[in-house]
């Protein structure tokens, strides 16, 4: 998440890192209530608009996409105009009685990350990383035939079902439920709503694309809210006469409430600061973060962990963040004045202090290795952004996603102290607000990050995370020796598959604070 340092006439919190939380009240621009201009000018009807659940659910839609969404100014639908003629506007929101449908309606074609739920519960575990999940992560890949699928374990987490029950990465399975899985039923096998299914595991010959059962069934049974931890492995590896750090990093996570009472049950942000004290007590000369897996998450994280990777840059820019139209006006306007305690400064600084105030470690390096997979998406890649006009970043692996943007959590609140959600509905959305430069104004990856060294993991030779022969880690530990040595490559030609529609995991998201922008800014006409 970004480090949005802000100075607000009563604002009320400051924190590092927060994610925007729009209150809705009688005063609010996403009041549940519909509060608009009458329509003077249009002809008088005898029966007014029909209002329902769905209309008041649009409302708080429409008036929170028009607020905030980056692209407000490109979708015609969203214009300010639209909420100043009554009839009209409840046309509008009762054009689509699904409010998934009519949310959707207003996103911009450019748009690949915006997402809605019914349930605010669940876009909260997701962002929070829990899931409902039995532990087994994989890829999946098309065969030679073009119909038939297999799947190859990359990882698993600890404590989870599917790690009690012996599954490791470099697992391959080609059935569910002795189901063979092929493009007309992986879906449905894989991601339905099923809390358990049997995985039937195979071997595979890379050269001659065969598959060979292995006669072994493994069922794996989906555990409610499991809590994914962001660091899954962690070694010092001596090469040469190099001292290694090596860290795979999951997910950008800070604080989680697990039960939604305001209180912390875990604080993922001070264990990674409590890693990086570990490393630098072993003096290291090298650092390898894999990223491979990592789909973003927190902003204010990503701050933190940069800082912790250098920290001779404290007090300089890491990212910058660029909100709509609108936003970014007001801002100009606000900062122009002649009270500069007044200024609000939206770009995220280095820094040297921990959030309760203590002093944060730093390994204070010059270069870092980051390997890379096409799964390595938003904070992650706002990491390899922001630090590359500061370090040299080398990167291993592919082709990133191209997730350059960030997004913020809208609830239909209905009180100006943002604590009572509209009882009515539970929908909460997650739409993209702003796009997030590094200190040069770079911000257009959205095609993705281009390795510097190019490999793609394959199916039948994943070797073992942390280990100084898996490839991707192997190619890196290479680098940093200067060894130019010929590697066997594996003949495989298997085609991976990726994720349909919206893949929850990518996300870079800023955190929550008490923010009085909207009401102090008067964007809203």
């Amino acid at each position: 998440m970004i480090k949005f340092e802000i100075t607000i006439k009563r604002l009320i919190c400051l924190s590092l890192f927060f994610l925007l939380s729009i209150k809705c009240s009688k005063k609010d621009i996403d009041d549940n209530e519909i509060n608009i201009v009458s329509d003077v000018d249009s002809e008088s009807s005898d029966s007014p608009p029909e209002i329902t659940l769905s209309t008041e659910i649009n409302d708080f839609i429409w008036k929170g996409l028009n607020q905030y969404y980056y692209w407000q100014s490109d979708v015609s639908n969203l214009a300010d105009s639209k909420a100043t003629m009554e009839n009209e506007y409840i046309a509008l929101l009762n054009s689509q009685q699904d409010s998934k449908e009519f949310f959707e309606s207003l996103l911009h074609q450019d748009d690949r990350f915006s997402w809605i739920e019914e349930d605010y519960e669940i876009l909260e575990n997701q962002l929070s990383g829990t899931s409902a999940s039995n532990g087994m992560k994989f890829q999946l890949y098309v065969r030679d035939d073009g119909e038939s699928i297999i799947g190859a374990v990359t990882y698993v987490l600890p404590e989870s079902d599917a790690f009690n029950k012996g599954i490791v990465r470099g697992d391959i399975f080609n059935s569910i439920n002795d189901n063979e899985l092929n493009f007309n039923n992986y879906m449905s096998l894989l991601y339905g709503e099923q809390t358990s299914y049997s995985i039937q595991l195979v071997n595979y010959d890379s050269g001659n694309d065969l598959v060979t059962s292995r006669d072994i069934s493994v069922t794996l049974n989906k555990e409610e809210n499991f809590q994914e931890v962001p660091v899954h492995n962690t070694s010092i590896i001596e090469h040469g006469s190099k001292k290694i750090g090596y860290v795979m990093y999951n997910k950008f996570l800070g604080t989680v409430d697990s039960n939604g009472d305001g209180e912390v049950d875990r604080d993922f942000n001070e264990e990674l600061i409590d890693l990086f004290v570990y490393l630098k007590s072993q003096n290291l000369d090298e650092l390898v973060l894999d990223l491979r897996y990592n789909g973003g998450g927190s902003v204010n994280t990503c701050t933190y962990l940069a800082s912790l990777i250098t920290g001779q840059f404290t007090g300089t820019i890491f990212a910058k963040q660029i909100w709509n139209e609108k936003i970014m006006a007001f801002i100009e306007d606000r900062n122009s004045n002649d009270d500069p305690s007044d200024d609000l400064n939206f770009d995220n600084y280095f820094t040297d202090l921990r959030p309760d105030g203590n002093p944060l470690p730093s390994l204070g390096l010059s270069r870092l290795y980051v390997l890379t997979s096409n799964r390595t998406a938003s904070s992650s890649e706002l990491l390899i952004n922001g630090l590359t006009p500061h370090i040299d970043i080398i990167q291993i692996g592919i082709k990133t996603v191209g997730k350059n943007v960030g997004s913020i959590t809208l609830y239909d609140y209905t009180d100006n102290d943002q604590q009572i959600k509209n009882p009515k509905h539970k929908y909460a959305m997650q739409p993209i607000v702003l796009k997030i430069a590094n200190s040069e104004n770079f911000a257009d990856y959205n095609y993705g990050l281009e390795p510097d060294i190019e490999y793609r993991e394959k199916a039948s030779n994943l070797g073992i995370i942390g280990d100084k022969t898996e490839p991707l880690l192997s190619l890196a530990l290479d680098h940093i020796s200067g060894s130019s040595k010929k590697r066997n490559e594996v003949n495989e030609t298997l085609i991976p598959i990726m994720e349909l529609g919206i893949d929850k995991t990518q996300q870079m998201f800023i955190d929550t604070i008490n923010l009085k922008i909207l009401e102090d800014s008067k964007i809203h006409n």
